[in-house]
């Protein structure tokens, strides 16, 4: 019988049946074993640094209805907020005097000048106040190319994009009529086009998703050749459309298979940036954790203010609502230790397989 070490050593090109086939191992030897063989992929390709983005949820105001999120327009019970300027930029101040090397700012999807005149003088002051050393992502949802430039030109150079699933039907299922998985797309080119690294990713464990979507979903990482991978397991939220079906759920499976998907994408996709999502921590207390063990080498620390983080759940049950950035530093350091990774500091911790793809020497 064919065992995943075979199909991994041989050093041919992984099929879909081959990702389909290390997806579905459920013994604990072969998982352990495939995490075992990711790790080392993690470990010759780019080293097992771990590097850190310490996130700011800018705001929950969304144009956007997608039907599993918590922060979905229609939902009435919250309070919505939008940071100020002065606020997100001493969170990113913050995040410099930590050592953290790079930020993400993420919040709803708004497409409104005035929004995108406010992100743009939000990192031309980032930039100016941490001389240029701090490294930034964005996840701020489908945008104009222009817009996307602007925001590039003023100090953002990662961008995370996720299509939540390749399958067009699954896509149309989780989303309202008149979201489209081809104007994502367009959006992932336009972002390549700018020069930004560019990352996307999918949720795991929807209701009706298979192992044959997952592996699509990995061979689109690799045909649409993105640099950062950013997923986690699918957990519901009770105030969404698609909390009526938990029966659905199943928590352990999703976690099982969100730790097996970074995995194989580790495999077949070797030298790009992986983030260990909270979504992971949310399933487990150390999910993060087993996340770099099955070959992730990102996690992005929660440095959002307290005040604010009650009303940012994309998800039930979301961890580390009332710890503050300090707390949620020292904890992860101390977990990281735990399970023998190492955290660099005031690193951009750029993804290799952005590079190489542009021939560019590694600016840090």
């Amino acid at each position: 019988m064919t065992c995943s070490s075979d199909i991994v050593s041989d050093g041919k090109q992984l099929t879909h049946k081959d990702i389909c086939f290390l997806l579905g191992q459920t013994e604990p030897e072969a998982v352990n074993a495939l995490f075992k063989q990711a790790y080392q992929v993690k470990r010759d390709q780019i080293g097992t640094d771990v590097f850190l983005r310490g996130l700011i949820e800018i705001g929950n105001v969304c144009l956007r209805d997608c039907l599993y999120c918590g922060i979905r327009k229609s939902n009435p019970n919250f309070t919505r907020f939008s940071m100020t300027k002065q606020e997100i930029v001493n969170s990113a101040l913050w995040i410099h005097q930590a050592g953290y090397g790079s930020l993400v700012l993420q919040g709803g999807e708004l497409r409104d000048p005035d929004f995108a005149d406010f992100i743009e003088d939000v990192l031309l002051e980032i930039k100016k106040l941490s001389g240029g050393s701090l490294g930034v992502t964005l996840s701020l949802g489908e945008q104009e190319k222009d817009v996307y430039a602007r925001w590039f030109e003023a100090g953002a150079h990662r961008y995370l994009l996720r299509i939540e699933s390749s399958n067009p039907k699954l896509f149309q299922q989780i989303h309202p009529p008149g979201y489209s998985l081809d104007d994502r797309i367009t959006c992932l080119e336009y972002l390549r086009e700018t020069g930004y690294q560019v990352g996307t990713g999918v949720m795991i464990g929807l209701p009706g998703q298979t192992v044959e979507d997952l592996a699509s979903d990995i061979l689109f990482f690799k045909e649409k050749d993105i640099d950062m991978i950013g997923m986690g397991p699918y957990i519901p939220h009770h105030d969404s459309p698609m909390f009526s079906t938990p029966a659905t759920y199943e928590k352990k499976a999703s976690f099982e298979m969100g730790l097996k998907m970074i995995a194989v994408t580790r495999i077949v996709l070797k030298d790009v940036n992986i983030a260990a999502t909270t979504a992971l921590q949310a399933l487990k207390s150390d999910g993060r954790e087993l996340g770099l063990k099955a070959g992730a080498n990102i996690i992005m620390p929660n440095v959002t203010d307290t005040k604010y983080r009650p009303a940012y759940q994309l998800y039930d049950n979301k961890p580390g609502i009332d710890e503050n950035s300090e707390a949620c530093r020292n904890n992860l350091v101390l977990a990281l230790k735990k399970v023998g990774e190492s955290i660099v500091y005031n690193k951009w911790g750029d993804s290799k397989h952005f590079h190489k793809r542009c021939g560019l020497s590694k600016k840090s």
